[in-house]
């Protein structure tokens, strides 16, 4: 099936964009593409693959990240995820984490484009999907304009038409993950001279985007942006983005219509994985599910009541996806809005 452009898209995030947060984040926008949290090469060929690869038909457009050195390991998990049903494979060139720094993939191989080469090759190869890239602009105090230019061109010639900038350095030593996402400074500029000196790649922009006024700025010079923390802790920030960026003249669902969306889903991921204390311990967790719609009333009044009642241990170990309607009448001043759905 042919999805609409990468206009916008939802950054690949650990711990976050696990599918219960994409199939909340798709209920808020429907042609917006979603990434996976990376998944390793050596966890899909040897661990569990429907743990990592499981999806829900209705996440597309949603793209597998994959995290790995190894060209024929590489094409072997962009082989399983192209059969389990996405639509793009994307491999990261851009975590900073001592873990992944261990296993030589990640933002360190920014320093060996030729092998970033190999490995891109080696999965359009094995895949009729896309294959893309997401990297940063340099790796430790490498600020040159040059390094990323000569990265981008090098993987190009290799097959790959995509590539996604988060426009900062990666530092590798001295500064944790978290640190990286904040304190080397963003050089949007360098995102739009790619684009300038590859006319015909896709260039997609990342980092520290928060608003839509930011997001019209950098589609002047880029094909697309990708939001990461923001999509996460205000996700009704994209209740628009359809109508704004893709055409779409359906209605804008309000949060209350998310929430109800979500209903159905919940139950039905309870009823078939059962309430329990998560994969180890047998069953699903509510809390697996209802954590990432934490952020969905920010800037209201009341969000805090929101949160709080779905972070209330005791109502969460009860299983029940009422909670979250009962999150949304609890929340002081917007009764009469929710039960009209005027949210």
């Amino acid at each position: 099936m042919t999805y609409k452009s990468r206009k916008i898209t939802v950054a690949p995030m650990m711990d976050w964009t696990d599918r219960h947060c994409r199939q909340f984040h798709r209920q808020i926008t429907r042609h917006s593409w979603l990434y996976t949290e990376m998944v390793t090469t050596g966890a899909l060929l040897h661990g569990d693959v429907p743990r990592h690869l499981q999806f829900n038909d209705e996440e597309h457009p949603v793209a597998l990240q994959l995290g790995g050195s190894e060209p024929a390991d590489l094409a072997q998990s962009a082989k399983l995820g192209e059969q389990w049903g996405y639509d793009e494979i994307n491999l990261n060139c851009g975590c900073p984490s001592e873990r992944v720094q261990k296993g030589a993939f990640g933002a360190c191989l920014m320093s060996e484009p030729a092998l970033v080469a190999d490995c891109v090759k080696a999965m359009k190869d094995a895949v009729s999907i896309d294959v893309t890239v997401k990297h940063r602009i340099g790796i430790d105090d490498i600020q040159s304009y040059e390094f990323v230019r000569d990265f981008v061109g090098q993987i190009a010639e290799a097959g790959c038409s995509t590539f996604i900038v988060h426009a900062r350095n990666a530092i590798l030593k001295g500064l944790s993950p978290k640190e990286n996402r904040e304190i080397p400074p963003l050089k949007y500029e360098y995102a739009y001279q790619l684009k300038k000196d590859f006319p015909q790649l896709e260039i997609l922009i990342n980092g520290g985007i928060k608003t839509i006024e930011e997001i019209d700025l950098h589609l002047l010079y880029t094909d697309g942006v990708m939001l990461g923390r923001e999509a996460y802790h205000n996700p009704y920030l994209m209740a628009t983005f359809d109508q704004r960026y893709y055409g779409d003249d359906a209605p804008v669902k309000s949060r209350a219509e998310v929430v109800e969306a979500m209903l159905p889903y919940i139950s039905a991921q309870l009823a078939e994985f059962g309430q329990g204390s998560g994969p180890k311990g047998g069953g699903l967790r509510l809390n697996s599910i209802t954590r990432h719609m934490l952020g969905l009333m920010t800037g209201l009044p009341g969000a805090r009541v929101f949160r709080q009642t779905l972070s209330d241990s005791k109502k969460l170990a009860l299983g029940d996806p009422a909670l979250l309607l009962e999150a949304m009448t609890r929340m002081q001043g917007l009764r009469d809005y929710v039960e009209h759905k005027h949210v």
